[in-house]
């Protein structure tokens, strides 16, 4: 992202969330909050583009970013009834989870540039959402701040198990600074564990999805936040040797999981991204 600037891809992700709660029924991922927070930015962009939210690449990639997020607090509820009292959002962008969940005795901990932190509350503000006391922002400029330490002055207890969600965010790093996210939360105590979503390399994909990857690819560096990193599933099964338990989700599986049996055209498109669920 572009230094001192909010995430600009953080909130197009926000008005596709939101933008699920108003076009597309059944619902994958229910979020009550997401239109608000958001506030009339959604309104003016239907109204924009009133087509191209049903369009096929439109709706594919809204269909996936609901998908993660659903999966996501899918795999926290496990945690959760397994004892897990930390949930670490890892570039929480403007995930309201914080602010609407039910699960006694869970702290949040957003982690993010300190930027779009500051960006976020602004929003959370205009939106009259409330910040409860379970949640905790983290800023931490990875440039130049450790993860671990900001973790651990914010309260984080690195002696219990957390639940990490890594939604996002993958595919703008480093594979430094990957790996030294992933060794972060590989030396948690059992039963820890974390969902994040990654790419699939360019050559692996058909024709036409590379032109749509490229289409992507040059929109967010548009935005300052250009791809970095790409795995195959055996790569990325490598780096995750640490860890007991893994889920890797191709594209079928997510759409037999999330998509089945829907008539509004809500799927997904190409087979470039997966969903991973990793387990200590």
């Amino acid at each position: 992202m572009v230094e001192a600037q909010p995430s600009k891809t953080a909130f197009r992700v926000a008005l596709r969330r939101a933008a699920h709660q108003v076009v597309d029924y059944p619902l994958v991922f229910s979020d009550p909050l997401a239109v608000k927070i958001v506030g009339s930015a959604l309104q003016e962009e239907i109204a924009r583009t009133p087509d191209k939210r049903r369009r096929p690449a439109s709706a594919g990639l809204r269909a996936f970013l609901v998908a993660r997020s659903q999966y996501a607090e899918e795999q926290l509820k496990t945690a959760y009834a397994n004892g897990v009292r930390q949930y670490c959002l890892l570039g929480a962008g403007l995930d309201t989870f914080a602010y609407r969940h039910s699960y006694p005795g869970l702290r949040v901990f957003e982690v993010d540039h300190p930027a779009t932190q500051a960006w976020k509350r602004e929003m959370l503000s205009a939106s009259e959402i409330g910040i409860p006391l379970s949640a905790t922002f983290v800023p931490v400029d990875f440039e130049r701040q450790d993860l671990r330490n900001q973790l651990g002055m914010a309260g984080f207890s690195f002696d219990h198990p957390c639940f990490f969600a890594w939604l996002g965010v993958v595919h703008y790093l480093s594979l430094d600074a990957f790996r030294t996210t992933l060794n972060l939360i590989a030396a948690t105590p059992p039963g820890s564990g974390v969902t994040f979503d990654y790419s699939l390399p360019r050559e692996s994909l058909a024709p036409h999805e590379q032109l749509e990857y490229d289409s992507l690819s040059a929109r967010v560096a548009l935005a300052g936040e250009p791809f970095q990193i790409t795995f195959t599933p055996e790569a990325i099964r490598a780096e995750l040797s640490a860890f007991a338990r893994i889920e890797d989700l191709d594209t079928p599986s997510i759409a037999t999981r999330f998509f089945s049996n829907r008539t509004d055209g809500l799927n997904l498109r190409g087979s470039a991204s997966r969903l991973l669920t990793a387990w200590r």
